[in-house]
């Protein structure tokens, strides 16, 4: 293999990617002994490496496919364990908030689902509202398990659906799989783009064969 080929797959934001997808079985294993502070401890640890491995992508220029394929597959293996482990630990104040947190998990698993029927494969998209809803979500999580505030998970759920409907709409725009689109407006301009692209192309043909 080229090693420009391996530097796609083997870099250090890549790495810290990985780690993240490590953390879950930890975070189950603290969950299920039914150790609540360790848990907590280790999320923060795995959001942490969340912002870490897009910065320092971004820093390195190693911004590639693969990694953002990965960053996604770490996001979605971490917030769908977050959700089973809640359960898991703090089943009473998952039935009394269960309207807000189906509200959350919906909208972070149908736009995934939706990407993954369209395109087979996990979307990675890292939109700049899902990376608000992330971020208002975790600290919600956070405050609502540690007994702090309920509040703030309750407005997470506004910022997750409409982080949802976004995502989805730009996965019925865009007519093959992309990354880093950033906002469904971006996935309309390029959606226009690529039909320009295709008018230009098929008039060239017509007129080469009127010749």
């Amino acid at each position: 293999m080229p090693n420009h080929a391996k530097n796609q797959i083997i870099n250090l934001p890549n790495l810290v990617s990985l780690i993240r997808i490590f953390m879950a079985p930890v975070l189950f294993y603290f969950a299920f002994t039914q150790q609540p502070y360790w848990f907590i401890g280790v999320l923060v640890f795995a959001v942490f490496t969340d912002v870490l491995d897009g910065f320092l992508a971004r820093i390195l220029n190693q911004i590639t496919p693969m990694g953002s394929h990965l960053d996604s597959w770490g996001d979605f293996i971490i917030y769908s364990t977050m959700a089973i482990c809640a359960w898991v630990l703090w089943p009473d104040i998952i039935l009394r908030e269960q309207l807000y947190f189906i509200i959350i998990v919906v909208s972070f698993t149908l736009p995934v689902c939706i990407g993954l029927i369209k395109f087979h494969t996990v979307s990675s998209y890292h939109t700049w509202s899902v990376k608000l809803a992330v971020a208002v979500t975790v600290v919600g999580y956070i405050l609502l398990f540690t007994d702090l505030s309920d509040w703030p998970f309750r407005f997470a759920a506004l910022f997750c659906l409409y982080a949802a409907i976004e995502e989805i709409m730009i996965t019925l725009l865009i007519p093959h799989e992309l990354v880093d689109v950033r906002t469904a407006w971006q996935a309309l301009k390029y959606r226009q783009k690529h039909k320009a692209a295709i008018n230009k192309t098929q008039e060239k043909n017509r007129n080469a064969e009127i010749r």
